[in-house]
């Protein structure tokens, strides 16, 4: 059976057949990689803290797990947003809309170049090879935007491991509303496949350069 996503005409694929695709671009990725890592992690520990960060997100049936990004924020960054968010009325009502801020003053300075470039994301390989992510699947939430965000659309959400990169990181990111962004999520989970997998992929470095949606 056949579906489509954007419009293409897709050809369905197993889990079986996605999990090997997954493990050797990860696997092939981390190792042509490792210099990257090596000196970005230098870097990121400049300030005293620790170059990678896990942040607990729901994975696929509801497991929490902690994705691994390069630390982009100041140590103290949870009691910052807090007291940003109770003094700055505007700051609430943007991180209730999409949970990010345009403005983040806990972003460090090395911290804004990589997630404008999404180099931040790179350690969520190692997700993928220890089976908590895909190459290409939802954005990974955390169970309070699951709760309050997606509704009868969690159900499809947990069938499937979050991706790395997806519908919503190559149409537009932040500049997406939830809502929208939860209509992706169900959009690609409603229809594997191999063909629009390689499409997100394809699409996902002129995102990333492009910067559209980025910070």
């Amino acid at each position: 059976m056949a579906g489509a996503i954007g419009g293409y005409r897709t050809a369905r694929f197993t889990p079986m057949a996605k999990r090997a695709m997954d493990i050797a671009i990860a696997a092939t990725a981390l190792l042509l990689a490792a210099p990257f890592f090596l000196v970005v992690s230098l870097m990121v520990r400049m300030d005293g803290g620790p170059a990678f960060y896990a942040h607990p997100r729901v994975g696929r049936f509801g497991t929490i797990f902690g994705c691994l990004k390069f630390r982009s924020m100041v140590v103290d960054s949870q009691a910052r947003l807090e007291a940003l968010l109770a003094a700055d009325p505007a700051a609430r009502a943007e991180w209730d809309a999409t949970r990010k801020l345009k403005n983040d003053p806990r972003i460090t300075r090395i911290g804004h170049f990589l997630r404008a470039t999404s180099l931040d994301e790179l350690p969520q390989l190692i997700n993928v090879l220890r089976g908590e992510m895909a190459i290409v699947g939802p954005r990974p939430v955390t169970l309070t935007e699951l709760d309050q965000y997606y509704g009868a659309a969690a159900a499809h959400y947990l069938t499937v491991r979050p991706g790395i990169t997806g519908l919503w990181q190559v149409s537009g990111r932040s500049e997406t509303s939830y809502d929208q962004r939860v209509a992706l999520d169900v959009a690609y989970v409603s229809q594997p496949s191999l063909l629009a997998d390689m499409r997100i992929l394809l699409k996902t470095p002129v995102a990333v350069l492009s910067r559209r949606g980025a910070h």
